[in-house]
Parts: structure tokens; sequence; C-alpha cells
């Protein structure tokens, strides 16, 4: 297998989405206060996926640390624990790739002052805390908090916040369903891989109580999408916001699958699915909040 590829294993660029939605949704409501700057979007965007890969890259270094990635591993291929890379090596690119997202992100947090400068470190060090250190978060049932926070609330204000608009209803309400289907997506994810989580002592929410509260909280999570437009096109006055309800069609198989499945292959198709709904959601939403 080529450097390329396995680079790209590592990074999981499928998984990009969910850096990048946030940034869109973000920008979309800075624009719809007047204050649309492209440099300072262009360079959140940037930040966003740079700590997202690190991310990715520490999860694949620390899962298979842990043990939770062995294998029996239901999920996609982990260079890590499949020997295509050695661990060294993924976990220097993954501090890496945080260590680049703070030179870049440092001016933008600069110019906001100390609140922005302490969402920058909390965001990165959220990305190493998630799967490393003695406290890994997702070890420990944090891991669907830690996600809904900084893929919803904290980058789709901090986007709005780099542009110069301020912490409005609009932006707050808008960045709950951007940070409800980050959710459901790990939600997904940790339902597939309860069994294989438990035997490595990470205790997730779904190890936690059950595959059965881990299908429950998927439902509210998309329940909880699926009604935020309505609430913006509230606030916006205008039925625009509503253009995100015709990502709908990619819900109903994800969410059927989610009611019925433990079959790896069938969560793993699910996985994709809510995956695709995310990004289609949000980019309908951030068409419809600039309508």
């Amino acid at each position: 297998m080529s450097r390329l590829r396995i680079g790209l294993l590592a990074v999981r660029p499928r998984t990009l989405g969910a850096s990048v939605v946030p940034v869109v949704v973000g920008t979309a409501v800075a624009a719809t206060a007047g204050r649309l700057d492209p440099r300072r979007a262009g360079a959140a965007l940037a930040v966003a996926v740079l700590l997202q890969i690190g991310a990715n890259l520490l999860n694949d270094w620390g899962d298979c640390r842990r043990g939770a990635d062995g294998p029996d591993r239901l999920g996609p291929v982990r260079v890590t624990q499949a020997g295509l890379a050695r661990p060294g090596v993924v976990l220097g690119a993954g501090l890496g790739a945080l260590a680049l997202a703070g030179i870049l992100g440092l001016p933008l947090a600069w110019s906001l002052g100390a609140p922005a400068l302490l969402a920058g470190a909390l965001a990165i060090a959220a990305a190493i805390a998630y799967t490393a250190g003695p406290l890994p978060l997702a070890y420990h049932g944090l891991g669907e908090v830690t996600v809904f926070c900084f893929f919803g609330p904290v980058a789709v204000l901090g986007t709005v916040a780099v542009q110069g608009a301020g912490p409005t209803a609009l932006a707050w309400t808008a960045s709950l369903p951007v940070g409800a289907l980050a959710t459901a997506i790990l939600l997904v994810n940790n339902v597939r891989d309860a069994d294989t989580d438990a035997r490595a002592g990470k205790r997730t929410i779904v190890v936690r109580w059950g595959r059965r509260t881990g299908r429950r909280l998927y439902t509210g999570a998309l329940a909880l999408a699926f009604a935020a437009p309505a609430a913006l096109a509230l606030l916006a006055e205008s039925p625009a916001p509503l253009l995100a309800w015709l990502a709908a069609p990619f819900a109903v198989p994800a969410a059927r699958t989610m009611a019925r499945s433990v079959d790896g292959p069938a969560l793993n198709a699910a996985l994709a699915a809510t995956a695709r709904l995310h990004l289609a959601f949000g980019l309908l939403l951030a068409a419809g909040l600039v309508w």
C-alpha cells in the first residue's frame, strides 16, 4: 500500500465534513449579519479541518494503544492497529496537525481577546484528551458531550466571532443541529463498537447504559436537528431555513438501520449515511440562512 493511501486512511477524509459544516453554517450566520469575511472564514476552515485531522490521528494511535482497536474491529481500517504505520509516526503527525492548527488560529484568536484564546486552547486540549492522556474523554463517557460542544456551538460561534459578528440567538440556534448531527455520527460508531469498547475498558455512554440508550440518543439528536430549522425560520422571519428539511431522505435509512441492526457492515452503512446527512443538512441550512 502506498504512503499516500496509508496517509488518507489515517486522516479519514470522509469524516472531515464534520469540521467543514460548522464553519459553513457559522459563515452563513455571519453573512446574515453583514459581516462576511472570506479570508477569515477560510482561515477558520483550515484550523477546523486541521483540528479534526489531529484528533483523528491521535484517536488512531490512542485506541490501538489502549486495545479498543483490535483484530476483531468492525469499522474501517486503522493504520496503527493494522501495522501500516508506526505508532510514533501517527502520534507525531497528529500532534503536528494540532500544532499547525494552533499557529494558524493564533492570529484569529488574538484579535478577539482572551475568551477566543481560551476557546482555541480548549479545542486543542479536547482534540488531544479525546483518546490520549491519563483521562481520555472518550473512555469516560464524555465523547458525545465533547463532540456536541466542539463541533456545534464552539465551532459555529467561533466562526461567527472571527468574522466580527456576535453570538446572537440565531447563531446559537444554528449551532445546535450541527452539533447534534455530529454527535449522531459518533453514536452510530459507539453502538457498532459497544462490545469491543467494553472489552477494552472504553466506557462510552453506550457501554455504560446499553445500545438501547445509544439508539434513543441517536433518535433524539436527529429530532433536535430537524426541529431547529423551524426555530430558525421564526428567528429569521423567513421560511428559508426550512430548506434543511430536504436532507430528510438521508436520515430515514440511517435511522431505520440504527433502530434494528447490530450488524457491523449495516452500521457502517448507517455511519456513512449519517455523515452524508450531516453534510447535506449543514449545506442546505447555510443556503437557507443566506437566502
